[in-house]
């Protein structure tokens, strides 16, 4: 699991871009990879995935 932060999160269209704590890579997120509703500032966790323009976030869960 890799930890990150919401920088962008897009309700309307469902994705936005997480920023990875140990690398500072942004990395995408679709609504399909939440656990957990989202939005710009949160912490979280996630795992990636390959997808067909990247690497997407998936599992993606608040940090209690």
């Amino acid at each position: 699991m890799y930890t990150g932060t919401v920088i962008f999160f897009n309700e309307a269209k469902g994705h936005g871009i997480i920023t990875d704590d140990d690398t500072g890579e942004e990395i995408f997120v679709q609504v399909t990879g939440l656990v957990d509703n989202i939005r710009e500032g949160d912490r979280v966790t996630f795992e990636t995935e390959r997808g067909k323009k990247g690497m997407n976030a998936v599992n993606v869960q608040l940090v209690s």
